[in-house]
């Protein structure tokens, strides 16, 4: 079990991996632990947004909106590959998952089907939305790409993790199709080199 870095730690790996990062506003202190607790944390997951535009959606994601108040992530990865820092904590980005799959990351094997949902991911993931309609047509940029696979390789690095530790959102909850346009075969393979 692994408890989540601290909002300082999290920057700076962020920085040490390569990544360009933005602070917005109070991210810090921004969270929904009223909620609930955070950790152990166990992973990271990969999501789209379903948004245009880098500000619109590092606005929705921070904020929220009626029915799922913000933040809905920790970083928010924009086209340009920069990663905006929204929040640190419990964020709603996660929901309920299958019990199986929290299992399966833990123990860094391959997944099984989510085909339940029965457990609060929020508790126990780092959440990165990525700015993209989600159409399976709108293009991933190769900095956006790298910017995944980098923020994705701090956080493994930090807690000792394997790329089996990061999952997309549709590996988790039943229904969801996020990230869509690129495989998260393709994209653990990439952490995967990163990390060796």
């Amino acid at each position: 079990m692994a408890s989540p870095m601290s909002a300082s730690r999290f920057l700076a790996r962020l920085r040490a991996e390569g990544a360009t990062v933005v602070e917005v506003g109070d991210w810090k202190n921004h969270n929904r632990n009223h909620k609930g607790p955070w950790g152990p944390v166990h992973g990271v997951m990969i999501h789209h947004t379903v948004t245009k535009g880098s500000k619109r959606t590092v606005d929705v994601c921070r904020n929220g909106y009626a029915g799922l108040p913000g933040p809905l992530c920790h970083g928010v990865i924009t086209k340009d590959g920069r990663i905006h820092l929204v929040g640190y904590g419990r964020a709603n980005h996660a929901g309920l998952g299958d019990d199986d799959v929290l299992r399966a990351v833990i123990a860094e094997r391959a997944l099984p089907p989510d085909n339940e949902a029965n457990t609060d991911g929020n508790r126990h993931f780092y959440g990165f939305e990525c700015e993209n309609l989600g159409d399976g047509v709108d293009p991933w940029p190769a900095a956006q790409l790298d910017a995944i696979e980098r923020a994705s390789a701090a956080i493994c690095r930090h807690h000792g993790w394997t790329e089996r530790s990061v999952i997309g959102h549709l590996e988790w909850q039943p229904g969801k199709v996020d990230p869509r346009g690129f495989t998260m075969k393709s994209m653990r393979e990439r952490i995967r080199k990163r990390l060796n």
